[in-house]
């Protein structure tokens, strides 16, 4: 469920087909974010899921699974 509503997030700033993203993938290296896309990714996740990342954690997320992992520790 948390990695479907992560798709829609990540689809929608970077105007692709949330199948197209996976778990291992980088935003930068696999998904060609810039990094207003991927601080539009960070604040579209706080907005749906309610919650607030660490900015030391923000930092640290390349991959869409670092993502989830903030997510579940939030």
């Amino acid at each position: 469920m948390e990695f479907e509503k992560l798709q829609m997030i990540i689809a929608e700033v970077l105007n692709i087909e949330p199948e197209e993203v996976r778990p291992e993938m980088s935003f930068v290296d696999d998904l060609g974010a810039d990094s207003l896309e991927v601080f539009q990714i960070i604040m579209g996740i706080e907005d749906s899921f309610d919650v607030v990342i660490d900015e030391d954690v923000i930092e640290s997320i390349q991959t869409v699974e670092q993502a989830l992992q903030a997510i579940g520790e939030n």
